[in-house]
């Protein structure tokens, strides 16, 4: 099982932008932010707008799984 909070985490690394900025971004405080980061789960549509923001889709950490 993918721990999403940590790819999210690794991407957001990779911006180098601002935790502040990240928050603002997805419009939430910068301790949910923190929050996120920790989560091994999330919220579909929580997650399109991190990967929309970030610029990457984390939704293939989940395809792999899924049969046609």
């Amino acid at each position: 099982m993918v721990h999403i909070g940590s790819k999210i985490k690794e991407q957001f690394d990779a911006t180098g932008r601002t935790i502040a900025w990240f928050a603002r971004e997805i419009q939430c405080e910068r301790t949910n932010v923190y929050d996120i980061f920790e989560r091994s789960h999330i919220d579909t549509d929580l997650l399109l707008k991190i990967s929309e923001v970030l610029n990457f889709d984390f939704f293939i950490y989940y395809k792999p799984k899924l049969k046609p």
